[in-house]
């Protein structure tokens, strides 16, 4: 099986199960038309983050790399009433486009968006004491997954959840001799996770029109 089919599988659930509307398919637009990459989560995965948020009732959430909002927004509207999600975006050209798919979303008053490098703006997070959060989704630089999921451990409450995106990377996740960066810090984040007696997690692998690539998923142990 191919990447193709992979796509005209993705294809078909968004289809069959009503993954996506002008709003969402807007987000996506403005995105291409400002020029940025088209790395946005699947309609699937999106549909899995509004599924996890319901789930877990969650009412606060932290996201690293807004890019156009496109995952933002599912996050978003699938908060109650009163929730808040605090997206991190490091490039002030696609803040300002995010910023205009949120309006459109009617979620610029339920999204924080902070700009600038994520590394500089959580300590200014912590010093306003924000948090704890309910589920932290990282889909940012992946060279810094490990310092953010590390963050991340010390921000959210007992029995939630930290989701990172593009671990697998094409399945060099599994190569131990690997020279490229992004690729080592995936390992280096589950070298982390086994370590960490706080955590449970598994990681699973995806294939669709994203490609051959992951997910993370670690819970937060409740205290016994």
């Amino acid at each position: 099986m191919d990447a193709d089919r992979w796509a005209e599988v993705d294809e078909f659930i968004s289809g069959s199960l009503g993954l996506g509307d002008e709003v969402l398919e807007a987000a996506v637009k403005a995105g291409i038309d400002a020029g940025m990459p088209e790395i946005q989560v699947s309609p699937p995965q999106a549909r899995m983050l509004e599924i996890l948020v319901r789930a877990m009732g969650a009412r606060t959430v932290l996201e690293f790399g807004t890019l156009a909002a496109y995952s933002t927004i599912w996050l978003g509207r699938a908060l109650p009433e009163g929730g808040q999600v605090v997206s991190l975006e490091a490039d002030a050209d696609y803040a300002e486009v995010a910023r205009g798919n949120l309006e459109r979303a009617g979620l610029a008053d339920v999204v924080d968006l902070r700009v600038g490098p994520a590394l500089e703006t959580l300590p200014k997070l912590a010093a306003e004491g924000a948090g704890p959060f309910d589920l932290v989704f990282i889909d940012a630089d992946k060279v810094h997954t490990p310092d953010y999921f590390a963050w991340s451990l010390e921000h959210v409450r007992p029995g939630g959840l930290i989701v990172a995106d593009n671990v697998v990377r094409d399945g060099t996740l599994s190569d131990a001799d690997s020279t490229d960066p992004k690729v080592r810090a995936q390992r280096q984040l589950h070298a982390m996770i086994a370590a960490d007696p706080r955590v449970t997690a598994t990681t699973i692998q995806t294939v669709g029109d994203k490609g051959y690539d992951g997910f993370t998923l670690a819970i937060v142990d409740v205290p016994r």
